[in-house]
């Protein structure tokens, strides 16, 4: 056998593996695609409890969000609406796509998003009277290093805090990424949001005295991660302001939504 003859079989057998390994891996993403989003749909849903503080462990999380409502609301309106199907909306990709989006100006901007969706999912958990408790809202802005994801839950006054969390980011660990640590986000329960109808909430450079008159729209800054808490600041300022949620917010109370 002529030395180009043992290279073509090389080669001609590097080839065949790579068909069959390429095969093999696009068959198994297509096969898991369903499980993966499955995950991927309970983990959100975990994650919308556990912000509004309603989580328990070891049960199930379905049976749980069963008395959550899920809602479209156009963010240009302020009003519930019918226009886009919450089961299969991702209010992320809309927000890159100029045809279901606002670009924001550098002044309004200061989440760090670029753009905002005209639609957003808010989470609803009525009563038996059909009475809103709460209302779970997803927020997002920019940290350090990257974009922080996550929910901000309010009490039925619209105002009160019952819980925050991420569900991801890319923060420093044991610095900006202490987002994640339960005794900070323990914080959050109780604080009010809106103070002379302007966003006063945001974290303190440093701890929260509990004796300032600001103590109750003040969460402990994040130690050593000066721009990871500013970010946090400004998304809650963000989703919660005219340009987010203020108006829905305010149509809610309102019994307008």
């Amino acid at each position: 056998m002529s030395k180009n003859d043992g290279i073509r079989k090389t080669l001609l057998v590097a080839f065949s593996l790579c068909i069959v390994c390429s095969v093999v891996v696009s068959t198994a993403a297509v096969l898991l695609k369903p499980a993966q989003e499955a995950n991927k749909t309970l983990d959100r849903k975990r994650n919308i409890l556990a912000a509004a503080g309603m989580l328990q462990e070891g049960a199930s999380i379905e049976e749980q969000f069963a008395q959550i409502q899920t809602r479209v609301v156009d963010l240009r309106t302020g009003r519930f609406t019918d226009a886009v199907d919450p089961a299969s909306y991702e209010p992320v990709k809309a927000a890159k796509d100029p045809s279901r989006s606002m670009n924001l100006s550098q002044q309004e901007d200061i989440a760090g998003i670029g753009r905002r969706e005209d639609y957003a999912l808010v989470y609803l958990v009525e009563s038996a009277s059909g009475d809103w408790e709460k209302v779970i809202l997803p927020v997002r802005g920019y940290g350090l290093w990257s974009t922080l994801y996550g929910f901000i839950a309010l009490e039925s006054d619209a105002n009160t805090v019952a819980g925050l969390g991420f569900y991801e980011h890319g923060e420093t660990p044991g610095l900006g990424g202490e987002v994640d640590n339960p005794r900070w986000k323990s914080q959050w329960p109780g604080k009010q949001v809106y103070r002379g109808g302007e966003v006063e909430l945001a974290l303190a450079k440093g701890s929260v005295d509990a004796g300032s008159p600001d103590a109750r729209w003040r969460v402990d800054g994040l130690s050593g991660a000066t721009l990871t808490s500013r970010g946090v600041t400004q998304l809650v300022h963000f989703w919660l302001g005219e340009q987010g949620y203020e108006p829905f917010l305010n149509n809610l109370k309102a019994g307008e939504a």
